[in-house]
């Protein structure tokens, strides 16, 4: 399928979990990919960059330009998790986990603009999480980090519209990813933990990442090219459940 044949795509977050499968599934549609993470992506190129940090940002998004000979498609995949007790946060805590899911997006948007905008097609999904839709007990600065995921998704789509640049978001239920098993692996019982997980969801199964690429890749291309500013969630039912 080459669907996407001709496309240029950065997947921010892409060397693990969705956003891997969201590149290896563009890649296998004729896209062609470029990955920015903290890690090394391979076999994909790759710049690494710390979303915290704005000057690394740039040059990671100007090094997938120059790689790619322009962007056509952004997806913000990179996220981090921090389950503690409202009451006994930090500021150092909350601002690193917002710097990273809610400026981090922002930054990789800022900096992948002018490309989008010559691109004539230019797409972003953003990967929120259906904790910014219905929230998750001892997670406030994650779901204050991904609602305002959404709402950015939202502004930006307003704001960019006239460029061409179509903004969506994506809010997964549990899917399976390092990141997920660390919400359960450590419980002092983790399967009941893990059947705890399961039971929020209506379909009773927590995802694989490919069922949330599917997602974001349709998002991304033509076949949504009449969709903007629109919020999907992929979440096996829990935030209607």
């Amino acid at each position: 399928m080459s669907m996407f044949a001709g496309y240029r795509a950065v997947i921010v977050g892409g060397s693990a979990g969705i956003g891997r499968a969201t590149a290896l599934m563009l890649e296998g549609r004729g896209a062609q990919v470029f990955i920015i993470d903290r890690n090394d992506a391979a076999p994909f190129a790759c710049a690494r960059a710390d979303l915290a940090d704005a000057s690394a940002v740039e040059a990671a998004m100007e090094s997938a330009a120059r790689a790619l000979g322009g962007i056509d498609i952004l997806v913000n995949s990179a996220g981090i998790d921090l389950e503690t007790p409202s009451e006994a946060g930090n500021d150092d805590d909350w601002s690193h986990l917002l710097s990273v899911n809610l400026s981090g997006p922002m930054r990789t948007a800022r900096a992948a603009f002018p490309y989008l905008a010559a691109s004539g097609h230019g797409a972003i999904v953003n990967v929120s999480s259906g904790a910014g839709l219905k929230p998750i007990p001892d997670r406030a600065a994650y779901c204050a980090s991904k609602a305002g995921l959404v709402m950015l998704s939202k502004s930006l789509a307003l704001d960019w519209a006239e460029e061409g640049i179509r903004v969506n978001t994506v809010c997964p239920g549990a899917v399976h990813s390092d990141l997920f098993d660390q919400s359960w692996a450590n419980a002092p019982d983790p399967q009941t933990k893990l059947s705890e997980i399961r039971d929020r969801y209506a379909l009773r199964r927590i995802a694989q990442p490919e069922e949330l690429a599917e997602a974001i890749v349709f998002l991304a291309g033509p076949a949504a090219c009449h969709i903007t500013g629109s919020t999907l969630a992929v979440d096996g039912g829990r935030t209607f459940y």
